[in-house]
């Protein structure tokens, strides 16, 4: 593709034949765009000449950077620019997309969403924390890729035959522009809470930015998936361009009832083709929640009502999501990936319900990460749970000590074990029946970070060991 094609309100050399483009100058190929963007700790304009030595045909950058090559793209969004120009030269794109954003639950939308798009025949995948998953497997990694590695992971599944995605869209991805220019035919809210408080200002900012999903990355009559009643639903509502709202005020899917059985939920459900019922396998009453939100995008997307609500009675559960890993003593063992405290609380809840015994939870937080929700946490699982105990989630470059004091201070009677195997093991041999266990924080996450480095780790192996240990 040439230059001219892709900058043409600059006219810069327009027959220059363009390969690909980057933000990382060691990737630089010749007849590339290098896009030197400032970072949080790092300015790419101080790259420029490595770029420029590598073969780079120009260089993108902000309207006010001090930048000298023979060609330069001056932008006062270079971010956006950089994500319209990967979708430009990636090309093809998959002919429904659908995204969601929200602090919990964004993950088992997408999987649900893609489950549903699956159930009437179409190849589909759903793409965030848990990588590609579906009629294309990739495995995980950012729960919003950078714009270059999105776009042409897009081109390929489409190439593949991928008719339908549903993605995840993280409050970074959003405000750092990954997905724009990626063609959306609906998006879905799911809730806001505490979280991403080293990276946004305030709550406000953070609200911010996935608000922006809507009012800006949707195109006009594309329609926003919403629960008025959830946390921040009226937010959404107030700027979405074709509101389409699900849940017990919903118009496009009213929850009449939902009542709860072993293993899941009975829901009484009314859309305009009608009135059904249909048995969620996935207890909780945010996966109902989550259900509903999915089975919404899809209708607007193009798929029978009711075709869709009847996919909600074959849902899987995502890795790592409330996942029931086995039972020791009778008692159930749970691993999710809560790690803010409305997520504990709504884990915890929907555990709550079949417990007869004691309800026992292990928590931890996360190093380099909001240093004001651990208490929060602490108390969340307080709260909740009869028994807790405070362990090492990720502590990353922190001392893992001062992270379980945070949590500890607002968590009396909590118990501290800092090797996170040991207090998973800890808990489990705790059990009787009657009892269940929530292992909360990592959900499906194969290592643990302590000290900067990545150490092999998983809470389903290492509650799968507790349980052989019994």
């Amino acid at each position: 593709m040439r230059l001219g094609d892709l900058a043409p309100d600059q006219h810069p050399s327009a027959t220059t034949e363009i390969t690909g483009i980057t933000a990382d100058s060691r990737a630089v190929l010749p007849g590339m765009i290098f896009a030197a963007l400032k970072g949080a700790r790092v300015d790419g304009t101080a790259f420029v000449a490595d770029a420029l030595a590598q073969g780079a045909s120009a260089v993108l950058c902000a309207d006010d950077a001090s930048v000298s090559a023979p060609v330069v793209l001056r932008d006062g969004d270079p971010r956006r620019r950089l994500a319209l120009i990967a979708a430009a030269l990636a090309g093809r794109q998959p002919r429904t997309i659908v995204a969601v954003t929200g602090t919990a639950g964004k993950t088992s939308v997408a999987e649900f969403t893609r489950q549903i798009f699956a159930a009437s025949g179409y190849k589909a995948v759903s793409i965030g924390t848990l990588g590609v998953r579906g009629s294309v497997d990739v495995p995980g990694g950012l729960t919003t890729p950078d714009p270059v590695a999105l776009h042409t992971r897009l081109a390929e599944i489409a190439a593949a035959g991928v008719e339908r995605v549903a993605m995840e869209a993280s409050s970074h991805g959003i405000d750092q522009r990954r997905l724009d220019g990626v063609v959306l035919a609906a998006a879905g809210f799911t809730n806001i809470g505490r979280d991403h408080l080293d990276y946004h200002a305030d709550l406000e900012a953070y609200l911010a930015a996935k608000l922006r999903l809507f009012s800006e990355l949707l195109p006009d009559g594309a329609p926003t998936v919403v629960d008025p009643d959830t946390p921040g639903g009226d937010r959404v509502l107030a700027v979405a361009k074709k509101p389409q709202t699900v849940g017990r005020d919903g118009d496009l899917i009213r929850l009449h009832r939902a009542r709860a059985v072993p293993g899941g939920s009975v829901l009484d459900l009314e859309c305009s083709a009608g009135r059904f019922e249909v048995t969620l396998p996935l207890i909780g009453g945010f996966q109902v929640e989550n259900a509903l939100v999915a089975a919404g995008l899809a209708i607007v997307s193009g798929m029978g009502e009711e075709a869709a609500l009847g996919a909600i009675s074959a849902l899987a559960g995502a890795p790592g999501r409330l996942e029931l890993i086995g039972r020791a003593s009778g008692a159930p063992v749970f691993v999710d990936y809560a790690h803010k405290p409305e997520a504990i609380t709504a884990a915890l809840a929907a555990v709550r319900p079949s417990v007869k015994g004691r309800l026992i939870v292990v928590i931890g937080a996360g190093g380099d990460r909001d240093h004001g929700k651990r208490p929060l946490m602490g108390e969340a699982a307080t709260r909740s749970a009869d028994v807790v105990i405070v362990t090492d989630d990720n502590p990353r470059s922190e001392d893992p000590a001062t992270i379980r004091a945070a949590i500890l201070a607002a968590a009396p009677g909590a118990t501290e074990i800092g090797d996170r195997g040991e207090a998973i093991s800890t808990a489990v041999a705790m059990l009787r029946d009657g009892d269940a266990l929530v292992v909360a924080g990592k959900g499906h996450e194969e290592g643990q970070t302590v000290a900067g480095v990545v150490q092999p780790f998983s809470d389903r192996s290492a509650v799968l060991a507790a349980l052989a240990a019994l």
